[in-house]
């Protein structure tokens, strides 16, 4: 259960280490924003390939889970980045449990945003966690952990596609221990739980009264979905990467051309430099060339 390339892999991983994957549920097919086609989404087009039935239910409620869950009876449902929370009544009915693959170490950054959120506050270390499903929010008796680095550029793409692979890993190391009974199911403390909702649009402005350190936070956490967002001298843009700069006095905002970059004045008295942009309409490219075409009277 399933949409995404996060839970693509996931997928890819148990049909690789051999687990019978009866069926496959996911979201319903969504229209392209560029081509504004109907596309499918990585798990319905992977698991098509692979002969297994796919599922694209409105809704789990009123039954329709109910019904795929009782025609194929499964020994366990995984859950991987689904994007919808499952009824009561579908949590009992595999033979063994429902469990979920969470980017996060749980009881931390439970939501819906886990890997953005980790890198937008700072965090150097993260990690995944195979949960057993309950009715909360990534509330479950934690059945696996394992912990991975955030290096100091990491993206969040970059980081989504490390921890969809060690998800996968680890849940094809773990559905077999707990078919065996090897494992102990472990109640998280509810004292240390965070949370990472979903990121709105607002939150993806920069905010430059902050600092220059967690500006560059923001723009890794968002890269590349949903992408920070700014407004230079009239021109809104789109923020894929930046960097930290020096010191100055100039009020927080005040934008300025700096060696071949955009550098805008933080409130903690230091410059962020935004380095990689896209204008409205036009493409990703490195700051320097968005200057050539949309000069900063400002220059130090």
């Amino acid at each position: 259960m399933g949409t995404p390339d996060f839970a693509a892999v996931t997928l890819k991983t148990l049909m690789e280490r051999g687990f019978d994957v009866c069926a496959a549920i996911t979201q319903p097919d969504r229209v392209n924003a560029r081509g504004n086609k109907v596309v499918p989404g990585p798990v319905k087009t992977l698991a098509e390939s692979a002969g297994i039935p796919v599922y694209q239910p409105l809704s789990l409620r009123h039954g329709e889970g109910d019904e795929i869950f009782a025609k194929y009876r499964p020994d366990v449902a995984v859950v991987a980045a689904y994007g919808k929370i499952l009824p009561a009544s579908l949590l009992g009915m595999p033979r063994i449990c429902c469990v979920n693959v969470h980017a996060s170490l749980l009881p931390a950054y439970r939501g819906a945003s886990p890997i953005q959120t980790a890198i937008i506050n700072g965090e150097t270390v993260t990690g995944v966690t195979i949960m057993q499903l309950d009715e909360g929010m990534d509330t479950g008796d934690v059945l696996a952990s394992e912990s991975v680095e955030i290096p100091p550029e990491m993206t969040a793409g970059e980081l989504f596609d490390a921890l969809a692979s060690v998800g996968a890993e680890l849940l094809a190391e773990t559905l077999p221990k707990l078919d065996a009974g090897e494992i102990t199911p472990l109640k998280q403390d509810e004292s240390k739980a965070t949370y990472a909702p979903m990121i709105s649009k607002e939150a993806a402005f920069i905010d430059y009264n902050n600092s220059a350190g967690s500006i560059v936070n923001l723009v890794r956490g968002l890269n590349p979905n949903p992408t920070a967002r700014t407004e230079i001298n009239g021109s809104r843009l789109k923020v894929y990467k930046a960097a930290p700069g020096g010191e100055t006095a100039l009020p927080a905002g005040e934008a300025y051309e700096k060696d071949g970059a955009i550098a805008v004045a933080c409130g903690d008295g230091r410059e962020v430099l935004l380095t990689e942009v896209q204008g409205e309409g036009g493409k990703r490219m490195d700051s320097a060339a968005f200057l050539r075409g949309h000069p900063i009277v400002r220059k130090r």
